[in-house]
């Protein structure tokens, strides 16, 4: 197959587009054709060698934990998906090297869950971690109730536009840091803008005075510090970029595959409650080009990278005896 690929640490110049080896399918797997996934920070932070000390990395690393395709064979004790069934997922393991940015993965079935009818595949790919996140955040972290406040940082970007949703559809009354460009699209969002930057607690004070009953930091750093000092007496705090907000008082979270928490959130796209905002995408072997561009940090929504269909492939037989594009390689029985 296809895909992207690097050999080494470093800068988004290590990503290769070329031949890989074709994914085994194990029997806790399903094996999905990518039509899209998306770029996330913690890709390039992961390509930088910035999660070695918790990932180990099996190199050639295939990049990538976002994904939505469609199933060309379950594995042979799954039961959730059938052939041609559309699908999301966030494909995390607890190592790195069988990624999504190339044209099959096998992706276990934990991390899987139904697309989205109402969204398309580059909509559908840009869900899975970013809706995870703001979602695991809110709920079961910070459970966030009708009626409080919340604080979002970054609420234009891909987590943060997710959270302002989902914040706004618990019945919260929803602030947002964002630039000033991005102020009309964190209100369409439900949310109500501030600028970041010099005066930002000023600003928060001047909406909520009585102090904000939830923060959701996705900065940490001087932006985590202040988010503290805005807090009611009863306010909770939550990081996913600073492992010191539990010196503040608060929870660190790092977002799990959680496949009933991934068919909430499909569901709650079906009835239009969240949207998937994408900025850019971009075909495969320009996965370099995504990079860069979400490392910039000034991403409205999602950057995804789409994988074409590719004629001419082997073939096999599926059980549903329908002809599907994979390598004739990994036909076989246990």
């Amino acid at each position: 197959m296809k895909g992207i690929s690097y050999r080494h640490y470093g800068g988004p110049e290590v990503l290769e587009y070329g031949d890989l080896r074709d994914p085994k399918l194990g029997p806790d797997q399903v094996l999905v054709k990518v039509r899209a996934a998306a770029v996330n920070p913690v890709d390039w932070k992961c390509r930088e060698g910035r999660l070695d000390a918790v990932l180990d990395a099996v190199f050639p690393v295939i990049p990538g934990w976002d994904v939505s395709g469609v199933v060309v064979r379950p594995g042979a004790s799954v039961t959730e998906f059938a052939v041609g069934d559309e699908v999301i997922g966030y494909c995390r393991e607890d190592f790195l090297s069988r990624g999504t940015f190339a044209e099959y993965i096998a992706a276990p079935v934990r991390t899987l869950a139904r697309k989205p009818r109402n969204l398309s595949f580059e909509e559908a790919a840009g869900l899975p971690l970013a809706g995870l996140t703001a979602y695991q955040v809110l709920v079961k972290a910070l459970e966030v109730g009708r009626g409080e406040s919340v604080l979002v940082h970054a609420a234009a970007g891909g987590v943060g536009s997710l959270a302002v949703q989902i914040a706004t559809h618990l019945g919260a009354r929803v602030v947002g840091t964002a630039s000033e460009r991005n102020h009309d699209f964190v209100r369409g969002l439900g949310g109500e803008p501030v600028t970041y930057g010099e005066g930002l607690a000023a600003r928060v004070r001047a909406l909520v005075p009585e102090g904000v009953d939830a923060v959701f930091d996705t900065v940490g750093g001087d932006t985590l510090r202040t988010s503290a000092d805005l807090l009611a007496p009863e306010g909770r705090l939550a990081s996913i970029a600073d492992p010191e907000v539990v010196g503040h008082g608060g929870r660190y979270c790092f977002v799990r595959p959680d496949a009933e928490d991934l068919g909430t959130l499909a569901r709650l796209a079906e009835q239009g409650v969240v949207s998937v905002h994408v900025q850019e995408t971009f075909p495969l072997e320009r996965a370099a080009d995504a990079h860069r561009l979400n490392q910039e940090g000034r991403t409205r929504g999602k950057i995804v990278v789409t994988v074409e269909r590719q004629e001419g492939e082997g073939t096999v037989w599926t059980r549903g005896e329908e002809r599907t594009p994979y390598s004739a390689s990994q036909e076989g029985t246990l």
